[in-house]
């Protein structure tokens, strides 16, 4: 899971150091209390993490020890479950005590284990890094998905005499393509995203939202060029149009960005493909509807469907390709 593990105690260094090896823990360097006692802090800084176990350590140089970890970007999880391991269950990231540690501890600590055993640790962390991926696969969707739209409505607006969306077309289109992102709090994660560690970076996700809104907004305009120049629609056709085509690929977008592998690779989880395929039958239908009438939609012409239909098809295999580019060009740098 790329977790190192690292023992912090203050036992008899002899004692640790059998200990570890028992447990078949590597030993690639040892720190004492007394050491530590005269080692400045840069200095401990870039120690910490090359170290695997720390002997006769008091509990400040417990606390000295994480907070150094966490000076040099680690994201640290401790456990313990006696007085003396308070003051570093406090300062790590995540404090792990035990159900019959002493008081003291279970109030410094984060979490409190229920049962003796560290599967329910792997556990926890393999549940974390799922919901770690599943948020950004919601937050890549509607980020791109939103900036696309933004730019596509401010580019339309220019040259159209006409809105290209009503304000209620827009809440609806936004109601339903949220129907599928609650679904992606559920979705399948891919094995490698559980093996390794993940961190949030802003300008990894910048950069995302603005290459896949740019796609976005590309096809947003060929469905526009489609609808003016070839059909040659009304203002109201020319919603419905790019209404659907707007909502098609949000919704198939979800499928695309969700996995760094191709799409048809990964398989989506349950709800997520159930919430997918129903929302585009219902975008699909509902043009053709009673109720359309009270969102401004018309029935879409046989031939304008199917054109849109093909741009969304084109749409889904520039986003594969945009996506393989990005994440070659990310893995280079």
């Amino acid at each position: 899971l790329g977790v190192q593990l690292k023992i912090i105690t203050g036992d008899n260094r002899q004692v640790a150091h059998h200990v570890a090896t028992t447990v078949g823990l590597p030993v690639t360097g040892v720190i004492t209390g007394a050491q530590l006692a005269t080692l400045h802090d840069e200095a401990l800084w870039h120690l910490a993490p090359q170290t695997t176990l720390f002997a006769e350590v008091d509990p400040n140089q417990k606390e000295r020890i994480i907070n150094a970890l966490g000076k040099m970007g680690h994201v640290v999880g401790y456990m313990g479950d006696g007085i003396n391991d308070a003051p570093a269950l406090h300062a790590a990231d995540v404090g792990i005590s035990v159900d019959t540690a002493v008081d003291v501890a279970k109030e410094a600590a984060d979490f409190v284990l229920l049962e003796n055993t560290l599967t329910v640790v792997v556990a926890g962390i393999e549940e974390g890094r799922r919901t770690f991926a599943n948020t950004l696969k919601y937050i890549f969707t509607t980020t791109s998905a939103n900036f696309g739209n933004m730019v596509s409505m401010a580019g339309a607006s220019l040259f159209l005499p006409f809105l290209p969306l009503l304000a209620k077309q827009i809440l609806l289109n936004n109601f339903l393509s949220d129907i599928p992102g609650i679904a992606i709090a559920g979705d399948n994660v891919d094995p490698e995203l559980v093996q390794t560690p993940h961190r949030w970076d802003i300008r990894f996700i910048r950069r995302f939202m603005v290459l896949f809104g740019l796609v976005s907004s590309c096809f947003d305009y060929v469905t526009f060029g489609t609808l003016l120049w070839f059909f040659h629609t009304t203002p109201t056709l020319f919603r419905s149009g790019w209404f659907t085509e707007s909502l098609m690929t949000e919704l198939v977008v979800a499928l695309v960005v969700r996995t760094r592998k191709p799409f048809f690779r990964s398989k989506p989880g349950r709800l997520l493909w159930l919430a997918t395929v129903v929302v585009s039958a219902i975008t699909l239908l509902l043009p053709y509807l009673p109720v359309a009438a009270l969102f401004g939609l018309v029935p879409l012409p046989f031939e304008l469907l199917l054109a849109l239909l093909g741009i969304t098809a084109l749409y889904i295999v520039a986003t594969e390709v945009a996506k393989h580019f990005f994440y070659v060009k990310q893995s280079t740098t």
